[in-house]
């Protein structure tokens, strides 16, 4: 497991950068061109990750779901409406034993409330595998490995 130069970190940095802005700022339509079209997402509690259980709080398997959960998040779900604060830590990255960029990198997601203290909704760890698609690096698969097994009872947004 080499690390890659700094133009590669970089080049990742910048790519979670552009993933928490979308969320961040509510650009959820622009979150799924983050991923090549045959992707991996999902949110899942570290015990069952670091077992290798499947259960996962959210997954899905391609952009065409990730879309599905942007209108179920903006057109169908009704919830108290709250905004995300992501920080993500510089971000490690080798070519995997496949030959695949993989990258891992800390993360803490801040929720907001109108009238309420902010709160810590999540943190954790992303694990990654990027490609280059049209020019650009996507996520081929991310997962959201969250440190604490007790989570808020909705999470809507992608984390």
């Amino acid at each position: 497991m080499e690390p890659l130069t700094s133009d590669a970190r970089m080049a990742v940095a910048d790519l979670n950068a552009e993933y928490a802005a979308c969320l961040d700022e509510r650009r959820f339509d622009a979150w799924p061109d983050l991923f090549i079209e045959e992707c991996v997402y999902r949110l899942q509690p570290r015990e069952n990750h670091d077992r290798g259980l499947p259960l996962a709080t959210m997954a899905f398997e391609s952009r065409r779901m990730l879309r599905d959960r942007v209108y179920a998040v903006t057109q169908t779900l009704f919830h108290i409406p709250y905004s995300t604060r992501h920080v993500i830590g510089w971000p490690r990255v080798w070519i995997d034993a496949k030959g695949v960029l993989a990258a891992e990198a800390n993360y803490v997601v801040v929720r907001v409330r109108d009238n309420e203290l902010p709160e810590l909704f999540s943190a954790g760890r992303y694990l990654d595998r990027i490609v280059r698609e049209d020019g650009r690096l996507r996520f081929s698969e991310r997962l959201c490995i969250f440190d604490s097994a007790l989570i808020p009872n909705s999470i809507i947004y992608p984390i």
